[in-house]
């Protein structure tokens, strides 16, 4: 039975088996987070992050790397990148982000921002989990996912502001009574699958008399009786901002997937990025679409 190569560009694709040929499978390295939540208002708690899976440089919630996926050639895989979670409009909760899919991988969405006329609301569980909106030490954040996220920060004991949302680097932040600070959204992941360190998925941060910063890689800030709280940044799957009595909480900034295999070009649908870093091609999908190698 004869065997023999067939180059495509600059490398082997495919082998003659017989008379039919044999295309391998392709190995691809994604970084797929999702949708945000997004803050909570009355003294509300920031928004978590998406949650964060990467197998290049590090993945959310200090987990290990995940795997590459091994992708059959020909077959169209799909994309769904989340959009954020909406804040909350008036006093009460923000809202969960949504889910990105790249094939057989799903990254949860973010957590919601507590948030309440009363005192002592938890933050929403995701991704990486909300805050709290103000109340004793019993009320916890919104709980983490494995591998993705970690969780919002806790209360503070003293009925203090909103604590900061969960971010896929660092848990959120608690008030700072003393101060009347308002927790921080924990930071984000750093990775270098563009073939430059990017940082994504901020916690977003609480809100009280002075704000509480949003987490790094895009966090948004949460509010005090003089400004509003901001929204993630979109497509880095980031927090938003809590919202104080008088004015309002951020939206959850929307995920993104991207997705890059070596000597490997693909068609895709959806218009996502192209580049190229080294031998590597690299898509960057801000909405939904496809990608077929």
């Amino acid at each position: 039975m004869a065997i023999r190569s067939l180059k495509t560009g600059t490398f082997s694709r495919s082998l003659l088996v017989g008379n039919a040929y044999y295309v391998p499978p392709v190995s691809v390295d994604y970084l797929v987070i999702a949708g945000a939540g997004g803050g909570g208002k009355y003294w509300g708690g920031g928004g978590g992050a998406g949650g964060l899976r990467s197998t290049v440089t590090a993945t959310g919630g200090g987990g290990t790397l995940e795997t590459a996926l091994s992708l059959t050639a020909g077959v169209s895989y799909t994309v769904t990148v989340g959009a954020g979670g909406a804040a909350a409009a008036s006093a009460g909760n923000g809202t969960i982000g949504n889910n990105s899919v790249f094939s057989t991988i799903t990254s949860t969405a973010g957590g919601y921002g507590g948030g309440s006329s009363s005192s002592g609301v938890a933050g929403g569980p995701g991704g990486s989990g909300g805050g709290v909106r103000k109340g004793g030490s019993s009320e916890v954040g919104g709980a983490g996912t494995a591998n993705q996220g970690f969780a919002g920060g806790s209360g503070d004991g003293q009925g203090g502001g909103g604590s900061g949302g969960g971010g896929a680097g660092v848990i959120g932040g608690t008030v700072n009574y003393g101060t009347g600070t308002g927790g921080y959204g924990g930071n984000g992941v750093a990775t270098t699958i563009t073939g430059t360190s990017v940082t994504n998925a901020g916690g977003g941060g609480g809100s009280y008399n002075v704000i509480g910063l949003g987490g790094s890689g895009g966090g948004g800030d949460g509010a005090n009786d003089s400004q509003n709280g901001t929204g993630g940044t979109a497509n880095t799957g980031s927090g938003g901002g809590g919202g104080s009595g008088g004015y309002t909480a951020g939206a959850g900034g929307s995920g993104v997937v991207i997705v890059r295999a070596l000597q490997a070009a693909a068609s895709t649908t959806g218009s996502p990025t192209a580049t190229t870093s080294g031998s590597y091609y690299i898509y960057k999908f801000t909405g939904s679409g496809s990608i077929t190698y």
